[in-house]
């Protein structure tokens, strides 16, 4: 129910739009973490300071003759044109009777008209076509600036004392005031704590930790949670029972998707008690479910992810110096073999052979912030799932340079060429307090703990081997395959295609056609591998075709 009021676009640009790094994800139709409302009767201007040079004609286009979204199309434009954009409820226009609930699109501070509607949804939609029809005007009559410079390259490395100093120094203010920087590490460290307290017997495992926290109007709560630090030594076989990556985002990552598939179960059971215990909401339109309003998903990491991210702060970048290759020769992609990083240009790389490698965790997570983090076979029923925030909680850690470059520069321009609802989407990271107490010492180096949402029980895996240890707590079956493994995540998915009724899902026999089906998103991955091959960063590992070659 909403109450009557008045509301007109807002304040004047805090800042020009091209300084600002980050946006919103496609399905985050919502207002952000603080649930601040938009502020009525201030002035505004419209005319956009662009970075590109050339119009984004092909969304406009799109959106023009239907085809997208008008929330979708304002997203998509954030991410070309690198605006922040907020979808914010407020209140309705003088005037107006009877119940109505009301948007306005917030774009780098400035408020735009109030969209109004019986439904939220139907309210987000017309802000943000009210928003459009003013951006895309403002961009057709005004045109790009020509006299703005073609920008840095894709990788730029600036000495400290230049303007990224100044645009970090302005975020750490904002995020100061945001208490989910100060939430997420308290959680963190409160599970963590709870589940070492459980299992002392498997405290070694727990130096290297990940964890997914979700925000809703509930509160800060983790979800998944991962340690490791390796990758197993056993070859690729066609049953799908083996981890060939046990790290602790990778692991973390997996849980998540046990919690996603465990909240579609709860979305799609015909019962309203449950369904209204989902994380999710379903658009009438695509049939695709999405993150329900409020809900924001971020990514805690105990330590720098192997990488790109670990680039040393010192590098600078100087024409023609061996410093500046040095750059691009760490910010490429690099392969894990054994727990071991290797720049995929290094020599030592290509002398690995036969052994079952896998990409790092920072090219995984750059690749998740692209694809989502949901992976292929839950992009048949959800859109894709990014986080907003990376908080690192290492010590020894005194900037996030390296992981801004890996995460978000290297896929700066990938956006226009993605299919609908993917996107570049660039989280906020930043340094957080440690939520590992400091006397959790790594004795138990290949072993890997998981938990997610709603287990009872922690499983931990023997990352060499790729399978449950035979005293973890929790065990699927004497064979000790993982419940984590790519067989238990297909079971997963068929029975949620049996409870959607997605009688056309069942249909794949094997594992590696029911990825291959989710077509937009191996578009998406298509893009993103050529994409990072034609910048020189190096060819995406593969893994072998035998992996995924089993069924049911």
């Amino acid at each position: 129910m909403m109450m009557r009021g008045s509301s007109s676009r807002g304040s004047s640009m805090a800042h020009n739009h091209w300084t600002n790094i980050s946006s919103r994800p496609p399905f985050s139709d919502l207002s952000d973490i603080n649930n601040n409302k938009c502020l009525p009767g201030q002035p505004s201007s419209t005319k956009i300071n662009s970075k590109p040079k050339t119009l984004p004609r092909e969304h406009i286009d799109r959106y023009k003759r239907g085809d997208t979204h008008p929330v979708s199309a304002l997203y998509q434009l954030s991410q070309v044109l690198q605006f922040q954009l907020d979808m914010k409820e407020t209140v309705t226009t003088v005037g107006v009777t009877g119940f109505y609930f009301a948007f306005c699109a917030v774009i780098d501070g400035v408020h735009y008209k109030t969209g109004m509607g019986i439904t939220k949804k139907e309210a987000r939609a017309k802000a943000a076509e009210l928003a459009l029809e003013e951006l895309i005007s403002s961009l057709e009559n005004d045109g790009i600036p020509s006299d703005v410079s073609e920008g840095p390259p894709p990788l730029p490395v600036r000495e400290k004392d230049s303007t990224i100093t100044e645009v970090h120094s302005g975020r750490a203010v904002i995020e100061r005031k945001n208490p989910i920087k100060d939430q997420v590490p308290v959680v963190v460290r409160e599970m963590f704590t709870k589940l070492m307290d459980s299992y002392p017997e498997f405290s070694g495992c727990g130096g290297t930790v990940a964890a997914f926290v979700m925000l809703s109007p509930a509160g800060c709560e983790v979800v998944a949670l991962g340690t490791g630090s390796s990758n197993t030594k056993s070859s690729p076989a066609p049953t799908g029972r083996i981890l060939h990556d046990s790290h602790a985002a990778v692991t973390a990552r997996r849980s998540l998707m046990r919690f996603l598939y465990r909240n579609l179960l709860l979305f799609f059971s015909k019962n309203s008690a449950l369904e209204e215990k989902s994380v999710f909401q379903q658009d009438q339109t695509t049939k695709l479910l999405s993150l329900k309003n409020h809900f924001t998903l971020h990514l805690y990491l105990s330590q720098l992810p192997k990488g790109a991210a670990q680039i040393p702060s010192q590098l600078r970048l100087n024409p023609l110096s061996i410093s500046a290759w040095e750059v691009n020769y760490q910010i490429g992609l690099h392969a894990v073999v054994e727990g071991k990083v290797f720049s995929k240009f290094s020599s030592s790389y290509e002398q690995m052979g036969s052994h079952v490698v896998s990409m790092s965790a920072t090219d995984k997570i750059m690749q998740w912030q692209v694809l989502g983090f949901q992976g292929a076979l839950l992009s048949h029923f959800i859109e894709p799932v990014y986080v907003s925030s990376i908080f690192i909680g290492d010590g020894s850690c005194s900037d996030t340079r390296g992981m801004e470059m890996a995460v978000n520069q290297r896929v700066d321009g990938i956006t226009s060429a993605l299919p609908l609802y993917y996107c570049v989407y660039r989280p906020h990271i930043s340094l957080v307090s440690s939520a590992v107490p400091p006397d959790a010492h790594p004795s138990q180096k290949s072993l890997s703990l998981n938990w997610s949402h709603g287990d009872l029980l922690v499983e931990v895996v023997n990352a060499l081997d790729g399978k449950s240890t035979e005293d973890s707590p929790f065990k699927s079956s004497p064979a000790l395959a993982s419940r984590l493994c790519k067989a238990a995540m297909l079971s997963r998915f068929n029975l949620v295609a049996k409870e959607a009724q997605r009688e056309e899902l069942l249909t794949a026999v094997t594992y590696r056609e029911a990825k291959m089906m989710a077509k937009p998103y191996q578009e998406a991955k298509s893009v993103l591998k050529s994409y990072l091959g034609r910048k020189g960063y190096g060819q995406w590992v593969e893994k072998p075709p035998i992996s995924d070659h089993f069924s049911m």
